[in-house]
């Protein structure tokens, strides 16, 4: 039977677990708060008691974490990986998975990045998009564990690919999410219907199904029981601007986003869904716009 060690068991985390144990894998679970593994090992996972005994008897370790840097520090704790493949799902910026890549083969492990699109619903019906970066042997090597969460993952290159490719569709979530509030915001202000707005929408070349996805949370301000969270889509969003800071490219036209998504901070709107930077677009601060707090 294949063991899998899962590091960090957030709201993602805790989904890809629930979805490897459905899928009869042995899961030894880990996270700095213990009561975020309740209910995997309540469905059958092992607590991992010590980050140094992780990879005793497994295959490979999986790290659902906040950003590289806390990566790094968790998996520096692991020791010796005894040749468990390192597999990281979380975010991070792609100079940090090239330093994780080797801070695992100095723990005598091996590394496959595998960002993932796509959140708490396709982690659990394993329809998540995998995009990995790393040697092709280890990949040809996962591809059973990693098709558990994911109908086709796909290598996209070397290590930092996947991160650069993962950046860049996060990227894309806050500027298209951003681009229909602000339009929203518009017709609503000048009395176009949203249901007229909607329909010339669609029949376009213009339309994202996230538009739909998305379209009553903000009519109605419900951002609670967040999938992916205004913090960590600012937090995305900043790694992608320095990234294309260190590659010369211009990114001022992505600035002023990143500011607006700055105002959530210390804000109610930063652990709610992504989606309520659309409360960002109207003319209140945050601070003192009401926000619904149940569906």
């Amino acid at each position: 039977m294949t063991r899998i060690a899962l590091i960090g068991t957030g709201l993602l985390g805790e989904a890809i677990g629930q979805r490897l144990l459905q899928k009869g894998i042995e899961l030894k679970v880990w996270n700095r708060s213990l009561d975020r593994c309740q209910s995997l090992i309540q469905a059958g996972a092992t607590p991992i008691e010590e980050l140094r005994d992780s990879t005793k008897g497994c295959d490979a370790v999986i790290t659902v974490l906040r950003d590289g840097p806390t990566t790094m520090d968790v998996v520096s704790q692991l020791g010796d990986l005894q040749g468990c493949c390192l597999i990281p799902m979380g975010t991070m910026g792609i100079q940090d998975s090239k330093t994780l890549a080797s801070l695992a083969n100095q723990q005598q492990g091996l590394y496959l990045e595998a960002p993932v699109l796509g959140s708490r619903p396709q982690a659990l019906d394993g329809t998540l998009l995998v995009m990995a970066g790393g040697a092709p042997e280890v990949f040809a090597q996962q591809n059973a564990l990693l098709k558990q969460l994911s109908e086709q993952p796909m290598l996209v290159g070397p290590v930092g690919s996947g991160a650069a490719t993962k950046l860049a569709l996060n990227q894309l979530i806050a500027s298209l999410t951003h681009a229909f509030s602000i339009s929203l915001r518009l017709i609503q202000h000048a009395g176009v219907p949203v249901e007229t707005f909607m329909t010339i929408l669609r029949s376009s070349a213009l339309y994202a199904p996230t538009f739909d996805k998305k379209l009553d949370r903000m009519l109605q301000e419900h951002y609670n029981n967040p999938n992916f969270s205004t913090a960590l889509l600012r937090k995305d969003l900043l790694l992608f601007l320095e990234e294309t800071t260190t590659a010369g490219l211009n990114h001022t036209g992505l600035d002023g986003l990143a500011t607006l998504l700055k105002q959530a901070e210390g804000t109610n709107l930063d652990d709610m869904d992504y989606c309520g930077l659309h409360n960002l677009t109207c003319s209140s601060s945050p601070q003192t716009i009401p926000i619904a707090t149940t569906e």
